[in-house]
């Protein structure tokens, strides 16, 4: 299984937005164009994620428009995966869905699963998404992401962990 976890685009600064909900801050154009370098990447990956986790906040979902305007995709967005939310819970439901997929797959099919072919997009903020790297790898590994940056995470599903194969960023 391949996850790729991205943090969003460049947001609006607080002050230009005269915003006081950071929930509720946009990308900036600087933030789209991020995103929107983010589209080649992902076209040249010979596998595109079929399903995408979603942070609620607008700038996550804006990014994820954009990366996934050529991708036929599931997105699901979960309000666990904000800023400052914790990257544990978020593995534990990761493990349970993944194994959910898997079970409904194999029921459904007498093909056999091959998880490589498989891979999921997560959408979301730092600081979550370095905890989430080092959650997932089961590592001290809490890369700092340029906006817009994807770190790309070989998942062995039986084992509940996975390899940081990298990251690239716009």
């Amino acid at each position: 299984m391949q996850i790729y976890i991205m943090r969003h685009g460049e947001a609006q600064d607080f002050v230009g937005e005269n915003s006081v909900d950071d929930s509720q801050r946009v990308l900036s154009a600087r933030g789209e164009v991020e995103a929107k370098i983010m589209i080649d990447w992902f076209e040249k990956m010979p596998i595109s994620p079929k399903h995408v986790f979603v942070s609620p906040y607008v700038r996550a979902r804006q990014t994820c428009d954009i990366v996934t305007s050529l991708m036929d995709t599931i997105i699901t967005p979960l309000d666990f995966i904000t800023p400052l939310d914790d990257a544990k819970p978020v593995h534990d439901f990761i493990d349970g869905w993944l194994t959910e997929q898997i079970f409904y797959k194999n029921k459904g099919s007498d093909e056999s699963t091959n998880q490589q072919q498989e891979s999921l997009l997560i959408i979301s903020h730092m600081p979550l998404v370095s905890f989430l790297v080092a959650e997932l790898t089961q590592s001290n590994n809490t890369p700092i992401f340029a906006t817009a940056g994807v770190a790309h995470i070989e998942y062995d599903i039986d084992k509940m962990q996975g390899t940081l194969q990298g990251m690239i960023c716009p």
